[in-house]
């Protein structure tokens, strides 16, 4: 198993990178290098996902410990699946993880959880939430709109973060149904007090099609694809906003005021 990869995520309105999330290859000996997709679910149910998952977590807390004495601070979110979230002691473990990098704040770790697997016991895991919560870890709800999403879900999960799933995002720009999801979805999260995320960002148009609708933060290919760790750092420091994304948000009428922060419901 290679050591995870980062792809970069940006606010598009203010033009700064704000995180990074962590995403595991592995080099296959003759089939080369494959992604997640490819052999994840062939360990899914078993313990070793719990293992993978748990070195995923582990290893994005060395890199940011990293990261952060070099000067850069960055929030990274790791993927946890549904066999990793319901082991009994997933809590305990995630606080044995974050005890052994005292120097990294908690909530530079963000956890993300597909929409699909939070809502097979979605009272056991808000619980779990909230227990994560209290470490100082926060959670994103994945691939939102793929799903069986409803306002009773996104009422009682507890999560800081909605992703929307790249699948609509990417054909927004020319199919008016995606179009009217992301933008019900952006207007849901607004409505639950909940930052939301857009996946699936191919080009600046995407972004401006984003920024349009409300939606500031975004990860994809047309911002960067995934990188080896040793190489984040450089690229942060060489970001350049896309001009189209800068003229955009300060045509805005709002341009300029940063959202308060809000309370999440307990």
């Amino acid at each position: 198993m290679n050591s995870p990869d980062y792809q970069p995520k940006v606010d598009m309105r203010y033009g700064r990178v704000i995180g990074a999330e962590a995403l595991i290859r592995w080099q296959h000996p003759e089939q080369g290098l494959l992604g997640p997709n490819e052999f994840l679910p062939l360990i899914e149910n078993t313990l070793l996902d719990c293992r993978v998952g748990d070195w995923v977590i582990q290893t994005a807390m060395a890199h940011l410990e990293s990261w952060m004495a070099a000067g850069l601070l960055l929030t990274i979110s790791v993927n946890i699946s549904a066999t990793q979230l319901q082991q009994p002691d997933f809590v305990a473990q995630l606080d044995r993880q974050l005890r052994a990098h005292p120097t990294v704040p908690p909530h530079l770790l963000e956890l993300e959880v597909l929409e699909s697997a939070a809502l097979q016991d979605i009272d056991a895991v808000s619980e779990l939430i909230k227990s994560c919560r209290r470490l100082g870890v926060n959670f994103a709800l994945d691939d939102f709109g793929a799903g069986y999403s409803s306002l009773t879900y996104l009422k009682r999960l507890p999560v800081a973060t909605i992703k929307i799933d790249q699948s609509f995002v990417r054909d927004m720009l020319h199919d008016p149904e995606d179009l009217a999801i992301v933008e019900g979805i952006i207007g849901l999260a607004k409505s639950f007090q909940r930052q939301v995320i857009a996946e699936g960002v191919e080009t600046a148009e995407h972004g401006v099609q984003l920024l349009r609708l409300g939606c500031n933060l975004a990860q994809g290919y047309g911002i960067a694809r995934p990188m080896p760790a040793e190489a984040l750092f450089d690229w942060v420091a060489r970001y350049c906003h896309p001009p189209l994304w800068t003229h955009t948000a300060t045509s805005k009428s709002k341009c300029g005021r940063r959202p308060k922060h809000r309370q999440l419901p307990g």
